[in-house]
């Protein structure tokens, strides 16, 4: 390698190509109070439907111990394993890498305000405590308001959930 004159070029416009559709990314933070159920279910929705085509993040202003375990269950029920996830701050999700849309489950002024992005806020209706047929009724709206924000990216969706 040392006697090739461009191998440093090379590896760098390799690492470039390999990065390039990961640094255009559109990042989105989904929010809401405790991080334990909207906000994650619509993570993982996200990053099972757009793939790499977006950064996904998720917090909540005053996030839980744990995640909700009869969300764990009715996400099970889509194929999506949500047993490692743990809820973290906003300020924790986007510290050094603020993102371009934040979208909060319904959790209205809690959420912090973030200079230079867009925010949609989907009024969702918290589903801890409640029903399992409530959870699920909360997370299918919740997948449908994530293909639909997909489809408002321009991004195309993945296979995987349709």
């Amino acid at each position: 390698m040392a006697n090739h004159t461009t191998v440093l070029k090379d590896l760098e416009n390799a690492a470039e190509n390999l990065l390039a559709p990961f640094l255009d990314r559109k990042k989105l933070l989904f929010a809401c109070r405790e991080n334990a159920c909207r906000s994650q279910m619509a993570s993982a929705f996200a990053q099972t439907l757009a793939g790499d085509k977006l950064e996904v993040l998720n917090g909540g202003s005053q996030p839980a111990n744990n995640i909700n375990p009869v969300m764990a269950n009715v996400m099970e029920e889509k194929g999506i394993d949500m047993a490692f996830r743990i809820p973290k701050t906003i300020e924790a999700a986007i510290s050094g890498n603020p993102p371009e849309v934040i979208i909060t489950m319904g959790c209205g002024e809690e959420c912090p305000y973030v200079p230079g992005t867009q925010r949609q806020d989907w009024d969702l209706p918290d589903p801890a405590g409640k029903s399992i047929e409530f959870m699920r009724e909360v997370r299918d709206d919740i997948e449908r308001r994530v293909k639909d924000l997909i489809t408002s990216l321009e991004l195309e969706l993945s296979d995987k959930l349709i």
